[in-house]
């Protein structure tokens, strides 16, 4: 269990921020860009929580699953994989928790209409803040497949990151009263 005593540190006064393993770096890192917007994707979500009406507790369960996992996800990312047995222990996203998204994303879509459009983000408030969290995820799988191609990144943790936003678009047409209440977009519509 994590324990903070105190909340500042003043360390990053200079610019810089501490990894899990200890070593410093520029607060705009790559890495720590990655992560941060992991933490972004994870905020939106929790707006999206706050304005679900108690009609869909099955999806609020969900949500709470994805955001421990985006936790464990960033916890992965904030200690870059080593070979050294150092790395045994650390927390590290797993397969399981791709398959488990992807089990998550098959049974909120399989009561949902197949779509004849695009949808635009709208809808009720708890939609418009999936679809949120949805784009932010998004933008966090573009740093973290960047990151990918620089430093090691786990497979599981691309993978994990872009289920997420797969079921953040199924749960954005759950609460929007199962994709009756979807904002469809009409291409050319306003030439």
């Amino acid at each position: 269990m994590v324990r903070l005593n105190k909340i500042y540190t003043k360390t990053g006064d200079d610019g810089s921020t501490g990894l899990g393993s200890g070593e410093r770096r520029p607060k705009y890192d790559l890495r720590i860009s990655a992560y941060g917007t992991v933490d972004e994707a994870n905020a939106c979500i929790g707006m999206a929580r706050v304005g679900l009406d108690k009609t869909n507790p099955e999806i609020d369960a969900a949500l709470a699953i994805v955001q421990n996992d985006l936790f464990d996800l960033g916890a992965d990312l904030a200690v870059p994989p080593t070979e050294s047995s150092e790395d045994e222990g650390r927390l590290r996203m797993t397969s399981h928790q791709v398959e488990a998204i992807e089990q998550l994303i098959d049974r909120f879509n399989a009561d949902l209409d197949p779509l004849k459009s695009f949808i635009l983000p709208g809808g009720t408030t708890a939609a418009a803040h999936l679809h949120l969290a949805r784009t932010v995820s998004r933008r966090a799988e573009r740093l973290i497949v960047e990151l990918s191609e620089r430093e090691t990144v786990g497979i599981s943790c691309i993978h994990y990151i872009n289920r997420v936003s797969d079921f953040l678009f199924v749960a954005a047409r759950v609460v929007n009263d199962g994709g009756k209440g979807d904002v469809l977009w009409v291409p050319g519509q306003n030439r």
